[in-house]
């Protein structure tokens, strides 16, 4: 089955790879993905459609490689990128900059709409001195939440010049990576292992709840909700272990998976099938985590990694999904891991799925799209 991921070499290493959100209600799969490059003499954006679905083949499976429609330069290491809508990109520099992309439909162009230059600095009390690593965004638009090595939260809105809110010691370790709780709650992770929680509606400029990993002070990298039960939480980090979080108990995770032998840098529920979760690292493996109770009616295209595929057979059949996922072992219950590239050996940093779609970037200065995620 592996013949359904299409390869595109481009000549920059990838760090983030990003599908377009589709309009509401349209059912097609997604066709457009963005992605941004890093360690490259000249770091850009860039924007794809995935190749000529028009050309079938005799089976009806797509052929072509993913093709260029217009890329643009990036000042400094692309370090996170989000779709603010259909048109607009939001981009995390290591620069310490935040820009909103604009691509251009009708004649295939990228520009740079907004910039706030400095979001992220570090400064001492003697210099302003440079700016300070953007290294995360997450976006409900207009809002657009960014976190920095600088231990700072910055709130803007796609249509103001300055922030709406900063929280400027928010963390005393670099915050690696947010996302949305809730309209006005965030969620943050960082460098020693803490998971905060931060309600805007809150004027004070303190954490509304602190979680950790006990112990080693492992640091975060990334961080994913579940999209339907708010309560869920999956976290990653440098020593490649899964773990997941209910923050409605406790301080601590509910459950920690051996996953990558190096850095996990991207984890990512389905947005629409969240049973299904995908992890990626510095190790060049990407896992589809599967916790959906049908397993045995699965077609056996989830064997394909070979020996890389850990099959744990069920105990109860009535597992619901969200249980699957708060067990104190969700691989003791129902859980089928799949190591979908089995192969390869350079860092894959970036992955996103939609639909029946999956892409995901590497440092061996390569993209790559499966389209048939659960075929």
């Amino acid at each position: 089955a592996m013949e359904e991921v299409c390869a595109r070499f481009v000549s920059q290493k990838i760090s983030k790879a990003r599908w377009r959100p589709l309009p509401a209600a349209v059912l097609q799969p997604p066709d457009l993905f963005a992605t941004g490059s890093w360690d490259n003499e000249d770091n850009r954006i860039s924007i794809w459609s995935v190749g000529d679905v028009g050309n079938a083949g005799l089976n009806g499976e797509y052929q072509g490689e993913p093709q260029l429609l217009c890329d643009i330069r990036h000042n400094g290491d692309v370090m996170d990128m989000q779709f603010l809508d259909q048109e607009r990109i939001v981009v995390a520099s290591s620069t310490g900059s935040v820009t909103i992309f604009r691509h251009h439909q009708n004649n295939q162009t990228l520009s740079a709409s907004h910039q706030w230059e400095n979001a992220h600095y570090h400064a001492d009390q003697y210099t302003a001195c440079g700016g300070a690593a953007c290294t995360g965004v997450i976006c409900s638009n207009p809002e657009i939440v960014t976190v920095g090595e600088d231990g700072r939260i910055n709130l803007f809105r796609a249509d103001q010049k300055d922030a709406v809110r900063t929280i400027d010691n928010a963390d005393s370790s670099t915050l690696r990576a947010v996302t949305f709780l809730r309209t006005t709650e965030i969620l943050t992770v960082n460098s020693i292992g803490q998971l905060k929680i931060w309600d805007f509606k809150q004027q004070r400029n303190e954490p509304a709840q602190i979680f950790s990993l006990t112990g080693d002070r492992v640091p975060l990298h990334c961080v994913d909700r579940h999209p339907n039960q708010q309560h869920i939480v999956a976290t990653g980090g440098q020593d490649g272990m899964l773990s997941i979080w209910d923050i409605r108990q406790g301080t601590m995770p509910v459950s920690l998976l051996n996953a990558h032998e190096a850095e996990m840098w991207e984890v990512h529920f389905h947005p629409s099938n969240p049973d299904h979760l995908f992890t990626c690292s510095e190790d060049g493996s990407l896992w589809h985590w599967d916790t959906s109770t049908d397993i045995s009616e699965k077609p056996s295209f989830l064997h394909q990694g070979g020996r890389s595929t850990a099959y744990i057979s069920h105990s109860t059949i009535n597992q619901s999904v969200v249980s699957a996922w708060l067990s104190n072992d969700p691989t003791k219950d129902r859980m089928e891991i799949t190591n979908l590239i089995p192969n390869q050996t350079l860092s894959v940093n970036t992955l996103d799925v939609l639909g029946p779609c999956l892409v995901y970037g590497t440092d061996a200065e390569a993209i790559y799209v499966n389209r048939q995620l659960f075929a």
